[in-house]
Parts: structure tokens; C-alpha cells; sequence
């Protein structure tokens, strides 16, 4: 259970904190509202390949409920409903999530929960039924399921101090962003989902994980949909879908976009304290086709307690024969430090970093040139750029 935990914990991304309203202050808190379906379904069953037969799993509102340990209150609300069901793939969870109300009454119930709590904690998202987070059968779209955008709407109307926990496997659309102080990314954390969510958001362990993909702001953004081909329909046994971005996905289209900007870029996550960059350098300007090259910077954490930092090297050509990427993740390194602690990150470049794969060729080609080492916190988050030649 402790590696489960831990494991957990590392894997939280805190997307948004403004006015640093986590972690939650026990000692300045009376009432904690949870809301949403996510609180309280198992999430380590159905999705296909993806669903286990743990031996316990702990919720986010019993993790929670445990952690606060009856120093402040913790009320609960369903908020929506999505999948009452409680058996996926043969596995059984013993469930049952029914609710008759209608959506109007659960929002009711939600904000009157709400209305005096300090802080209002929505655990929503997807889930691992069809259409889902599932291996059969693929999403309606980008927006959130079950309704789940007007009861956020309508608990930011009446708590400043609202924490969106968005809980699945892959980006959704948040249009309340702008209205929502805090969001936490925490994905399916396994059989210790809820005592490892509660840890951070209680502030027992500071948040350190880091998108691994890029987070859009809507469907037409992703490369996919804009420059995409789709003909036939659902109901014909062959679709025919063209995909058109090449090598442009992820971070590697939003770099090239410069009016449209993701929702949160890949490599993102917060941390309770803060961590400064000092200016990379290269052991050589010059690096020879046989040769490595070091880059090295410095990273200091000067916030007021203990947390990792993922340090993230990109590669960026400044010319080629080929059309390349602006940047391209070539290392990231995840490092703990103490309040005030000081290290130096070490990156190894050679000439597999420098490469692309040219088809006409057959072959992997450094081209001589130009190049540029980038250190960055997040694909949108550049603290340091280092010129340098291969010949």
C-alpha cells in the first residue's frame, strides 16, 4: 500500500492554484464539501485491459475523510450522476451508484452543500465505462460527461475556494477555467487513489507530476480534427480516417501555432513552492559527429518547503533539409530539493538526439548546423536557451 501511495502522490499534476488556495489549512477550516460521483466510484475496474482485482481501494472521499480525521467536517454530495453500474468486464465491484434525482436536484443539493463550506472540493471527470475511458469504444467528444460543466459552474458562484479534481486518463475541456481558482489532474491512481489525493491536497506531500501530453482547449485545436480527413459513418463496417499533422503532434503542433495556445502544455505542473533556473551552459559551442556534448544548469528551490522539479532538455534545429519540429523533448531529469537547496542537472547530448528519420533515405540523419539546447519547466515554460554547432 505505501508504493501504491507514493506511487500516487509523484503522479498528481496541480494544474491551477491561484491565490494559493491549496494545500488546505486544517487549522483555518471548519467544513470540507465534497461533491461528484468520482468521490465515491471505484475507478480500478472496467476500461478494458486497464481493470484490476484489488484487494481494497480507497476512494477520494475516504481518503479525505481520513486524513481530516474529524478536525474539520466533511460533507458529501452526489452532484451528478454518470454510471450507476458496478460490474465492467466480468469484475464485480459490489456498487450501487443508482440515483433517481434529476440533474436540477442534484445541482440544488450540491450548492446548498456548498454554500457554507470553506472549502469545495468537485471530484469529477471520466470514468472507465464506454465511451470513456475505454478500450472499445471511443468519446463523444472533448467536453466533460453527465453534466458535470453546470454543477462546476454553479459551486464557483458561491465558494471562492473551489478545487476541481479531474479524474481520468486523458484531457477534457475545462470552459470554467477562468472561474475555478484550483485544478488538480489525478488520473486513475489504483487502490490508493484517495489517501494519496488527500496527501496533496492537505499539503503532506507537495505536488511534482507533470503533464505527459498537451491539454487543448477544444477538440478543433489537436492536429487531428483540423487537419484531419473523416468519411463514412458509424454504422458502415469500414471508416476511413486520414490523419494529416505528420510528425506535428502534441507540443510539436502548439509550438507552431502562434494564435492558438493549449490549455495546459505538456510538461506542466505546479508545486507549493518554487524552483529558479540558473543559465545553461555547454561544455563546447562545437560538438563533432562522433562526439557528445554536456549541458548543465542549475536549479535552486527558493520557496519555503521541500519539492521535486521535472527538468525537461528539448533540442531545437535551427535549419534542416526536412521539415522538423520547433523543439523536441530529448531528456528530463526529476530532482528533490530542500527549501534553499541548490544542484546542478547534467544532460548527455549526442548524436542520436540530433537525428531525424529521413524517408527517402532510409536513414537517421544528424545534419551539421545549427542547433540549440533548450531547458525548460514545461513546453511552454522556457528558463534557458544555449546555442551550440555539430560539424
Amino acid at each position: 500500500y505505501e508504493a501504491a501511495r507514493r506511487i500516487g502522490e509523484e503522479g498528481i499534476v496541480l494544474l491551477q492554484n491561484r491565490n494559493n488556495v491549496l494545500p488546505i489549512d486544517l487549522n483555518k477550516t471548519r467544513k470540507i464539501a465534497v461533491i461528484g460521483e468520482n468521490a465515491i466510484k471505484m475507478m480500478t475496474v472496467g476500461g478494458g485491459s486497464s481493470s484490476l482485482k484489488v484487494q481494497r481501494e480507497c476512494s477520494p472521499l475516504d481518503g479525505i475523510g481520513q486524513r481530516v480525521g474529524g478536525k474539520a467536517e466533511v460533507v458529501y454530495a452526489r452532484g451528478y450522476v454518470g454510471d450507476a453500474s458496478g460490474e465492467y468486464n466480468g469484475v464485480v465491484t459490489g456498487q450501487n451508484l443508482k440515483d433517481e434525482r434529476t440533474p436540477e436536484e442534484l445541482i440544488e443539493e450540491a450548492v446548498r452543500v456548498a454554500r457554507d463550506a470553506d472549502y469545495v472540493i468537485f471530484i469529477g471527470g471520466l470514468n472507465k465505462s464506454a465511451g470513456q475511458d475505454c478500450e472499445d469504444s471511443d468519446r463523444k467528444g472533448l467536453d466533460l460527461p453527465y453534466g458535470q460543466d453546470a454543477v462546476i459552474s454553479a459551486l464557483a458562484k458561491v465558494s471562492k475556494k473551489l478545487v476541481v479534481v479531474n479524474i481520468s486518463g486523458n484531457a477534457v475541456a475545462m470552459p470554467w477555467v477562468n472561474d475555478v481558482p484550483a485544478i488538480v489532474q489525478a488520473w486513475y491512481l489504483g487502490s490508493e487513489a484517495g489517501s494519496a489525493l488527500a496527501a496533496v491536497l492537505m499539503g503532506d506531500v507537495n505536488p511534482s507530476g507533470k503533464l505527459p501530453f498537451t491539454f487543448p482547449a477544444k477538440l478543433e485545436d489537436v492536429p487531428a480534427h483540423s487537419l484531419g480527413e473523416y468519411t463514412g459513418a458509424q454504422s458502415e463496417s469500414v471508416i476511413d480516417i486520414r490523419y494529416n499533422e505528420g510528425i506535428f503532434v502534441g507540443y510539436r503542433w502548439a509550438d507552431k501555432q502562434k494564435k492558438v495556445k493549449p490549455l495546459f502544455p505538456f510538461g506542466h505542473g505546479l508545486s507549493y513552492t518554487t524552483f529558479e533556473y540558473g543559465k545553461p551552459t555547454v561544455n563546447s559551442k562545437v560538438m563533432t559527429a562522433g562526439g557528445t556534448l554536456t549541458v548543465k544548469v542549475t536549479v535552486s528551490n527558493t520557496g519555503a518547503r521541500e519539492g521535486q522539479e521535472v527538468v525537461q532538455l528539448y533540442i531545437s534545429d535551427k535549419k534542416s533539409s526536412l521539415p522538423r519540429p520547433v523543439k523536441e523533448l530529448k531528456g528530463f531529469r526529476k530532482i528533490k530539493l530542500a527549501s534553499g537547496e541548490t544542484c546542478e542537472v547534467t544532460f548527455c547530448i549526442d548524436r542520436e538526439a540530433l537525428s531525424f528519420f529521413d524517408d527517402t533515405k532510409h536513414a537517421w540523419v544528424a545534419e551539421p548546423g545549427r542547433f540549440e539546447a533548450v531547458i525548460a519547466s514545461s513546453a511552454a515554460d522556457v528558463r534557458g536557451v544555449v546555442p551550440f554547432e555539430l560539424k
